[in-house]
């Protein structure tokens, strides 16, 4: 499902992945690539500017992370704040190029999904007894060494700690992952307390922060200002008991506004121009299969959709940028449109009565005649379904060099979030052409007999695998079209999928040639999330199934994941499914398969035979269980396909998706898919 050979290629042979000075590089060159590309952090003298970096964590310049220090007053934004890094606070490259921060300095606050980096050296997390990724509930007891708390609400914050397994141990980072996305909007606090080494001794506290929590410092002192700044969050600390931290700073989630509010105004500018009518569509070409050649699809349609584009060059191609009006939203060049191509497969009982529409979501920087493929057919010709997709513009093949080149620069990584957003409105026209009346159903195409194929009264669906899953989230949360949908293989978000996914490779070879250093590439991971919001799930689950974003319906979700996924991680799911309230099919995996202590910490349960909500649905291959570390998997038989190709996971599919109800195909007990021995 995933075009690795011309990622291979691309990666062995294209000059446009790496900056110029980078490709000419010699061997010897390469080899002091680590030196270059971290000299500005490594200087004591830069990393302790009290006017760029938080002296507290010297380690790296924007450490601790995410940091309201690395933000300024705003009182024109939605959470009174604004991100203000500094270009020379940003990691560079090899070439000794810093990211450009202007794109990020928009936001008015952090990622509801980033993760929590910081820098201890020496810190055993066994031995200072932090919660593990398969005891998340031990975040929450009152002498956790680690607090997470919402200093809005008082809540304690559940999480996981992990030391990053990728890096040497002089450039390993402490990560904190929630377990649920925080709070949009809401100001956190995180304390490091109790820390030990391997031996268990205690880890003292550096002297900046030592110097920042102690007694008040006179006014011309050079840590006299960061004291002032910190000291709300250290009184909050106090008052819930936390006293004596190693290390602790606070920082603001972005915004519901900043979050969806480029997507939502695209959306809402296109569809009030079409004045509740279908979009323009053309019909390119109509194949008819007899029986011989395709037992199960009677016909495909195909053509392109007129959209409107809101990218800043004619037609959006790959690397286009959103463009800008003078209110700060997204706004149409003159003319400028997108054509959306779509492919449709209408199966053969469609012939004999008229199917459902659903919008097909295809995988990782693939194609939309993924639509095509043969889990894809079965389930229309058994379930009646007639399946129409269009490219995830943005993350679709034609954006493979885009997305590879801006792991070489992420001053490039923009581009990606912002033609994903375009995607999603394309996705969104394509929905509506294939529901209204004067729309595809109107067409000779879509029509036999003099009747239509589908019934356009009963409503449009949503079906995605893996990055269609992944993507998927966030188009259903801002479809006003959509009331349900499959997530299949699924999770959020990209920066913890990252080092957990066997697809990752091709973008961690141009990724260690452009930022060699470990620690920098965490801090990078955290950095692109915060724009990757836009264009994934992570963003928009708070509104996916409760609080619905206005103009928009309710919706339901079924979440389908693959036991020990190597391309997409089950933690991300759960992370996920506590997002937004999904319940997991009980029991969800067979007796010792877990690796928790207590299995699925904090998804309620969804028992008998069937539960009228979002739910959370594990498919199990008997592949071995994944690594608890933040690496892929390399143990047995990858089983990310077989949910999608297993006979009862399609049936449970199919009756989510006409009545919104899940069902519990698989007996009272694990559901295991075709595959399984």
């Amino acid at each position: 499902m995933r075009p690795l050979s011309l990622l291979a290629a691309l990666v062995l042979s294209s000059t446009l992945l790496v900056t110029p000075a980078a490709a000419s590089e010699t061997a010897l060159a390469q080899g002091t690539a680590l030196a270059q590309g971290t000299a500005l952090a490594q200087d004591p003298a830069f990393a302790q500017d009290p006017a760029v970096c938080d002296p507290i964590d010297p380690a790296a310049c924007l450490l601790p992370f995410p940091n309201d220090f690395l933000t300024v007053a705003d009182p024109a934004t939605a959470t009174g704040r604004r991100v203000s890094f500094a270009p020379s606070a940003m990691p560079v490259t090899v070439a000794g190029t810093p990211i450009d921060p202007a794109e990020w300095n928009r936001n008015d606050g952090f990622s509801p999904g980033s993760m929590l980096l910081a820098r201890v050296p020496g810190l055993d997390l066994g031995r200072t007894g932090a919660a593990p990724i398969t005891d998340i509930g031990r975040s929450l007891e009152r002498d956790a060494p680690i607090v997470l708390l919402d200093a809005d609400t008082g809540e304690r914050w559940p999480y996981w700690a992990e030391l990053d397994a990728n890096a040497p141990a002089d450039r390993q980072l402490l990560i904190i992952r929630p377990a649920r996305n925080l709070n949009e909007g809401h100001r956190y606090v995180v304390a490091l307390r109790g820390l030990r080494d391997a031996g268990g001794a205690p880890i003292p506290p550096g002297a900046a922060f030592a110097a920042v929590a102690g007694p008040p410092l006179p006014a011309g002192h050079e840590l006299a200002a960061r004291q002032r700044q910190l000291a709300p969050a250290l009184r909050q600390l106090h008052r819930h008991g936390v006293r004596d931290p190693y290390l602790a700073w606070d920082f603001t989630v972005a915004s519901e506004q900043n979050l969806a509010g480029r997507a939502l105004s695209m959306r809402d500018q296109a569809l009030r121009a079409l004045g509740g009518r279908s979009p323009a569509f053309e019909v390119t070409t109509v194949t008819e299969f007899t029986p011989e050649q395709d037992s199960q699809i009677a016909r495909r349609v195909e053509g392109v959709v007129r959209v409107p584009s809101f990218l800043d060059r004619p037609g959006g191609p790959t690397g286009s940028r959103l463009h800008y009006g003078p209110d700060g939203l997204p706004a149409q060049l003159p003319g400028n449109e997108q054509l959306a191509r779509f492919r449709c497969e209408i199966p053969r009982t469609a012939l004999d009565r008229p199917v459902r529409f659903s919008l097909y979501g295809h995988g990782l920087l693939g194609r939309h005649t993924e639509v095509g493929a043969g889990n894809v057919k079965t389930m229309a010709q058994e379930r009646g379904f007639a399946f129409c997709a269009t490219p995830w513009i943005g993350m679709a093949e034609d954006d493979i060099p885009t997305v590879l080149s801006s792991f070489a620069d992420m001053s490039r990584f923009l581009a990606v979030p912002d033609r994903s957003q375009q995607g999603f409105l394309n996705a969104i026209f394509l929905g509506r052409a294939m529901t209204a009346h004067d729309g595809f159903t109107s067409h000779d195409a879509f029509r036999a007999s003099g009747r239509p194929l589908a019934d356009i009264r009963k409503g449009l669906v949503y079906d995605g695998n893996s990055q269609g899953g992944i993507l998927g989230g966030a188009l259903v949360a801002l479809s006003p079209d959509i009331r349900l949908g499959v997530l299949g293989v699924t999770g959020m978000n990209y920066s913890t999928l990252f080092n957990r996914s066997s697809d990752a490779a091709p973008f961690q070879q141009v990724f260690d040639r452009s930022y060699p250093d470990k620690l920098d590439q965490q801090l990078v991971l955290a950095l692109i999330q915060m724009l990757w919001d836009r264009g994934e799930t992570n963003g928009y689950a708070a509104h996916l199934t409760g609080s619905p974003y206005p103009g928009t319906p309710r919706h339901q979700v079924l979440m389908q994941v693959a036991f020990a996924d190597h391309q997409v991680a089950m933690v991300s799911a759960d992370v996920q499914a506590r997002t937004i309230g999904a319940r997991v099919m009980w029991p969800a995996v067979g007796e010792g398969r877990s690796q928790d202590r207590v299995p699925y910490w904090g998804i309620k349960r969804a028992g008998g035979a069937v539960w009228p909500g979002s739910a959370l649905v594990v498919w199990d291959s008997g592949t071995p269980a994944p690594p608890l570390t933040n690496t892929p998997p390399t143990q047995g038989t990858d089983p990310h396909e077989d949910p999608r190709r297993t006979p009862a996971a399609q049936l449970q599919k199919s009756v989510f998706l006409k009545t919104g109800l899940v069902a519990d195909v698989c007996g009272a007990g694990p559901c295991l898919t075709s595959a399984h021995p």
